[in-house]
């Protein structure tokens, strides 16, 4: 019995490029450094988009972190010319963050780039020359960094990813990811195809290129054809991952209330169970994904403090809230009071200054110092509002509430405290803090978050309006 032939190169990029299914007549695009892995890219794709009757780009990005750049920008454009296909490069300028390093800096401006140069060739399919090396070196950073499955999934055949290159249309594929750096290697040999070396992957002060150079060879040694388990692995990885991302959706659809969750919903679920849900819940708001300890804490004090705890929980991107037993996901909002204090209008008995207004019909007004805009909205026949015409004649005055301020909102009802109104309408404690007043003459017309006070309501048969705060 014949053994079966080993698939070559072109073979393994030539069903990756049928599983991404490109529209005949688009134009694929492929990154281009001028190294090995990616100029074997070049060449595949080209052949490949020859025999298929497809347009192709070559994309590149000039960073400027090596004084090499320009001459690598060159010999890509060279390589490009030679085989007759149309070649662009974009010059980024890195802005250093100390807390993620030049090579993370590099990697967002270099996908933006790319993202953007697709955009505008109208390219939806972007082709990167990521190989089985670079998967194993993935997970195994992964698993130094202690991360759970989804980290450890490495990278996918293809996948969209908006958010890194700025173009929700374009699909970034890795038709390479099953090839090795070896094979790789004899390809382009036999090929005579000529590339150019990064000195900065010689460099073992970044992580990836320490494993690189350090630790792969070592595994290479003791453990031969590591690569192709460890991608097994990652596939392995990527498939419990769907699976745990299928179970977060199901909770988090049971959990909803709103846009917050329904702790009694999350008391009934297992620690791991709520672990997974929460993190699924980070991810759909857009947040960047909170640590392990961190959402451990969390979930400690979320579910040990006291019924009536006004719990606070501070993560990077927003403050995690409880209230009434459900968890609110709330904006890091500045201080306006602090805005407000800064104001150099003086309302004489008023404890802190307010600042006065006149209104002259206009459909809204901005308060940018109370972090919204008044809305004055036309009352139709038999609802209630404010005399437009007296409304106008009065000096108006907006600011928050200083304490023992009550309003009755209608005259079959008792004048209550804004508290007591608060907890009736269950507005929260943190929004009422940013919810102001309108007064006029030192009578409270309105309350944002619950009404206009019953006194200040016009007659029926004249014009009247309706105030409306939106943050």
């Amino acid at each position: 019995m014949k053994k079966p032939q080993t698939a070559t190169v072109a073979d393994i990029f030539a069903r990756a490029l049928v599983a991404c299914a490109p529209q005949p007549g688009s134009t694929l695009a492929i990154a281009l450094s001028g190294g090995l892995d990616s100029s074997a890219l070049l060449h595949l794709a080209h052949a490949w988009a020859q025999e298929h009757g497809m347009a192709l780009v070559a994309l590149h990005v000039h960073h400027g972190l090596s004084p090499n750049a320009d001459a690598w920008l060159a010999h890509c454009e060279q390589a490009c010319a030679a085989l007759g296909v149309p070649f662009e490069a974009r010059r980024v300028t890195l802005e250093t963050n100390p807390k993620t390093g030049t090579e993370e800096a590099a990697r967002k401006r270099r996908y933006a780039a790319l993202g953007a140069m697709c955009a505008e060739r109208g390219a939806r399919l972007l082709l990167t020359a990521h190989h089985q090396d670079d998967q194993a070196e993935t997970v195994l950073l992964q698993l130094l960094r202690g991360s759970g499955t989804a980290g450890l999934s490495g990278m996918d055949g293809a996948n969209s990813a908006p958010e890194l290159l700025g173009n929700a249309e374009l699909v970034m594929a890795r038709p390479l990811l099953p090839v090795s750096r070896q094979q790789l290697e004899a390809y382009v040999a036999s090929h005579a195809i000529a590339h150019i070396h990064d000195e900065s992957n010689d460099d073992a002060r970044f992580a990836r290129n320490a494993l690189r150079h350090k630790v792969m060879p070592v595994l290479a040694q003791a453990f031969p054809g590591f690569q192709e388990r460890f991608a097994r692995s990652a596939q392995h990885a990527q498939s419990a991952q769907r699976l745990l991302t299928e179970l977060a959706q199901q909770d988090l659809a049971d959990s909803l209330d709103g846009d917050c969750l329904d702790l009694a919903k999350l008391r009934a679920l297992s620690l791991d169970r709520n672990y997974n849900l929460l993190r699924h819940w980070f991810h759909v708001r857009g947040l960047r994904m909170p640590s392990t300890a961190w959402l451990v804490e969390m979930v400690a004090q979320l579910l040990e403090a006291r019924a009536d705890a006004q719990l606070l929980v501070t993560h990077p991107e927003c403050h995690v809230r409880r209230y009434r037993d459900r968890l609110h996901l709330t904006p890091k909002l500045g201080d306006l009071a602090g805005m407000r204090d800064k104001s150099d209008i003086d309302i004489p008995g008023l404890e802190k200054p307010g600042q006065t207004f006149r209104w002259q019909g206009e459909a809204s007004l901005a308060f940018p110092a109370y972090g919204g805009v008044l809305h004055f909205d036309a009352v139709e026949e038999g609802g209630a509002g404010i005399d437009a015409e007296w409304l106008q004649s009065q000096t108006l005055t907006i600011d928050f509430r200083q304490g023992g301020e009550r309003l009755k909102l209608a005259h079959n009802r008792p004048t209550r405290s804004l508290k007591a109104h608060y907890q009736a309408f269950d507005v929260p404690a943190w929004e009422r803090e940013r919810l102001p007043l309108v007064c006029a003459a030192q009578q409270l017309l309105f309350a944002a978050g619950i009404g206009h006070d019953c006194h200040c309501l016009g007659l029926p048969e004249r014009p009247r309006v309706s105030l409306r705060w939106t943050a």
